[in-house]
């Protein structure tokens, strides 16, 4: 019986890829044992035994940033963590490490490198974590969601994407998603989301620009995300929800979108088609801008600063856009060029020719 670790967590950008991944080894080897390694505190605390799998944990131990008391406890904190791994690599027969970032895959990829076991990497940023940068270096194989990754021997394997999206075709649910939500089919709509959390600029924008997209003959489904600070503006076309349970359905019916950059979002719309307006997050280290670089590269998308992002630029620069239903096509066509469906397949072949081989890279 095979038996797999998948180490991430913390994020939806690390857990739903791993996810992804998780479920079609258990489709291809129904035999296998899939763990996986994360934290208490993580979504994946909620997610993974959701999803039936077994979570280990272990404890979470942040790279230290400055010099002080938590510092000079890091090492050995550190230390216990590659230990707890390494006891799990052996008590569990654990034959390959399969990590996505985050707090607990450095010490996974260390307790693997320990035990003489194989580590395959997937980064979904285009601006890498420092776990990753550095399992990459031993990694007997990396996927990386985005060309240009700076991680060595990366092969672009796109996002391993949820079930439902990789699998979503649009035109057929199109009528069930717009009665879903209210919403006519016949008639274009424009998506604005911020992610669950929501996000502050696109909400504001949105709502303040309501009558100007509208008046160009779109619809609006904007979804606000937890702890929105904007009132629904009542107004015919503009359709307002906190959460989509159903973000295929949303997905589905949009023609065109407005959102942040994120790793998943980014990859998602441009393997559906999805021509969108990427507004980065502009706190962090910039990753957001890195990720949507290529499909904005490609046609398939417009990256516009948080502060920018006003009901002035909606008006000079996206009302136009959305009148000219060419060119919407032509960005729909160019979107679809930079998007990778079979992201979970490609990363899984990875996985096999790692298990095959056996051989890491050095570091």
């Amino acid at each position: 019986m095979s038996v797999y670790l998948l180490a991430g967590g913390g994020t939806a950008g690390h857990v739903n890829p791993l996810l992804a991944v998780a479920d079609r080894l258990r489709e291809s080897d129904p035999g296998a044992e899939v763990l996986v390694l994360g934290t208490a505190e993580g979504l994946e605390a909620r997610l993974v035994p959701a999803r039936g799998y077994e979570l280990l944990t272990i404890a979470k131990v942040p790279f230290p940033r400055r010099p002080n008391r938590a510092a000079l406890a890091f090492p050995s904190r550190f230390g216990r963590s590659i230990d707890d791994v390494a006891r799990i690599i052996s008590e569990r027969g654990v034959e390959i490490v399969v990590g996505f970032g985050g707090y607990v895959s450095t010490p996974a990829y260390l307790a693997a490198r320990r035990a003489g076991i194989p580590v395959v990497i997937h980064e979904a940023n285009a601006k890498p974590g420092l776990a990753n940068r550095l399992g990459a270096r031993w990694a007997a194989e990396v996927g990386v969601a985005f060309e240009g990754t700076p991680l060595p021997h990366a092969e672009v394997v796109g996002m391993p994407l949820r079930s439902e999206i990789e699998s979503l075709d649009r035109a057929s649910l199109r009528a069930e998603a717009a009665e879903f939500f209210g919403l006519d089919p016949a008639r274009p709509v424009l998506l604005a989301t911020g992610g669950s959390l929501g996000a502050r600029r696109i909400n504001r924008t949105m709502v303040d620009s309501a009558h100007s997209i509208t008046g160009a003959g779109w619809q609006v489904l904007h979804i606000t995300g937890a702890n929105s600070e904007v009132d629904d503006p009542g107004i015919a076309d503009y359709r307002m929800v906190e959460y989509a349970d159903r973000m295929d359905l949303a997905l589905a019916v949009a023609d065109f979108v407005v959102s942040r950059a994120g790793a998943a979002t980014v990859s998602e719309l441009a393997a559906l088609g999805l021509p969108a307006v990427y507004v980065p997050y502009p706190v962090g280290n910039g990753e957001q801008r890195f990720n949507a670089a290529g499909v904005v590269e490609a046609g398939g998308g417009i990256l516009v600063d948080d502060a920018r992002f006003l009901p002035e630029w909606v008006d000079a620069e996206l009302v136009p856009l959305l009148s000219d239903r060419e060119r919407v096509a032509a960005m729909a066509a160019a979107a679809a060029t930079a998007g990778v469906r079979d992201g979970t397949a490609r990363m899984v072949a990875l996985i096999d020719a790692a298990r095959g081989g056996g051989a890491a890279h050095p570091a």
